[in-house]
């Protein structure tokens, strides 16, 4: 059941006034990822805290119970002040509005340095005794079951929906042998798993990194950390930054472990390969599944991410899931404009099997109906054909409709890539469908993007013959 905002207000000023005397003014925040709460409590001469109404009351507990035990490590977390977990709050620490991804979007330098020492902290965090925190955490150690989970997360909610092709048996043997290889990490490397190590989940206060959201940590190998918070699509690392970060990473590792510098780069490159699946399953998900453009605007980094792993060579052992990378990384969902400017994506299509989907997540765009034109389709001699060869190409121009079509079409949609592009609009979808998404569609579909492209040379075209399985840009 719900609790009513005005109560978890009214709980949170008691807990604060029975911590520090004066009655507080009370200011909602905007939500997170999860679905806690939180509110910035401040009175005259009264600290400034962040109240917190936890949805879970195990998480809530988790939380409060491991700041205590990272905060007498020395790592960088928040302060817990008060709490009340029968009505399910708590208040800790004001650590800001900043988090690190954003001093990386806007002060690059300063945040790379800032991203060094979160990994210091990072190593702290993780190297703190397991008798401290082992009867604190709430999850699971990290396992292959779970391992299994997020591979086949990759495979049910990315693959899938994205429709790229695979051998479900041979794909799964090598999901079992690669989740073999990751559990055996070399237990000089296993130590306190944060498991959602990212830029947004570190705070900066007075020049200092402080993380929150620590509660779904575990035991399991702590390369897992470092390799999400580097290899971070959103955090947009080059490889010379990442060189220097793991380095960093690695450097204080072995101030607090005995470590291989083999098994490091082998598990490294393992976890890199891990980490990048299960952030595509997550992505492919929330993007393609539930449609949430945020999600499918981060799909072409993390693509980019796994065409680096595939460059290492680390897929070798793995035929299938090398094959199924190949084809994700060649897949529309990896295209960018390079300039980050406009994309202008035309499909032809079979009105028999719906509209194209739109993984922009933007919506909307154009849909042309070419069903009206005579089908060359109805002629035995054109049935095996499609729009692109000769002859149907020729049966089409020379009825004289598809022409006065196609001209028609240009004239709706150009004023509003013209207006796309002074706004600065990344995406834009045009769509011709027919009967079959063979003959009329094809034509038509080809005849537009390569018009388009002649009047608007500044924005990228990719064209989509979903029907024949053909991608390609002009």
């Amino acid at each position: 059941m719900e609790t009513d905002e005005k109560v978890i207000q009214e709980n949170l000023s008691q807990l604060y006034m029975k911590k520090y005397g004066g009655e507080p003014t009370i200011e909602k925040l905007p939500g997170a990822g999860s679905d806690r709460k939180y509110y910035r409590l401040h009175g005259v001469e009264t600290p400034t805290v962040i109240g917190t109404f936890g949805s879970d009351r195990k998480e809530d507990e988790c939380f409060i119970n491991l700041s205590k035990v990272f905060l007498k490590s020395g790592v960088n977390v928040p302060e817990i002040y008060a709490e009340d977990l029968e009505n399910r709050i708590y208040l800790q620490s004001d650590l800001g509005k900043l988090d690190l991804l954003s001093y990386l979007k806007d002060r690059r330098s300063e945040g790379l340095g800032l991203a060094k020492e979160a990994l210091r902290n990072l190593v702290k965090m993780q190297s703190t005794p397991e008798s401290a925190w082992k009867k604190r955490v709430i999850n699971r150690p990290f396992s292959k079951r779970m391992i299994m989970w997020d591979l086949n997360y990759f495979k049910y909610d990315f693959l899938k929906p994205a429709g790229i092709a695979f051998d479900e048996e041979k794909l799964e043997n090598d999901f079992e042998k690669f989740a073999s290889s990751v559990v055996g990490t070399d237990e000089n490397l296993m130590g306190f798993m944060y498991r959602d190590f990212q830029s947004r989940n570190v705070m900066i206060k007075d020049g200092q990194p402080w993380f929150i959201d620590y509660q779904g940590g575990r035991r399991g190998p702590v390369l897992y950390d470092a390799v999400s918070f580097i290899w971070q699509a959103k955090a947009n690392f080059n490889n010379e930054e990442r060189n220097i970060l793991i380095d960093v990473y690695i450097e204080q590792l072995s101030k607090v472990t005995r470590i291989n510098s083999f098994l490091i780069n082998h598990d490294v490159n393992m976890m890199i390969l891990l980490r990048t699946l299960q952030v595509l399953g997550a992505y492919g998900f929330r993007g393609l599944v539930e449609k949430k453009a945020h999600f499918i605007e981060s799909i072409p980094g993390a693509l980019s991410n796994l065409s680096a792993i595939l460059e290492s060579g680390v897929l070798s052992s793995y035929p299938e899931l090398r094959e199924v990378a190949e084809m994700s990384i060649g897949s529309r969902f990896a295209q960018k404009s390079e300039n980050g400017g406009l994309i202008i994506k035309v499909f032809s299509f079979s009105y028999k099997k719906g509209y194209p989907e739109d993984y922009s997540g933007n919506g909307g765009g154009f849909m042309f109906d070419c069903r009206g034109m005579h089908n060359p389709g109805r002629y035995e001699e054109y049935k095996p054909l499609t729009g692109l060869d000769a002859p149907v190409i020729s049966f089409l121009e020379e009825k004289g409709e598809v022409k006065d079509f196609i001209s028609k079409a240009i004239g709706i949609v150009s004023p509003s890539i013209d207006r796309y592009l002074k706004r600065g609009f990344t995406s834009l979808q045009v769509g011709f469908g027919c009967t079959g998404g063979r003959h009329r569609s094809v034509y038509c579909a080809e005849r537009f993007s390569k018009e388009i492209k002649r009047l608007f040379p500044e924005a990228a075209v990719e064209i989509c013959h979903r029907e024949q399985g053909i991608e390609k840009r002009f």
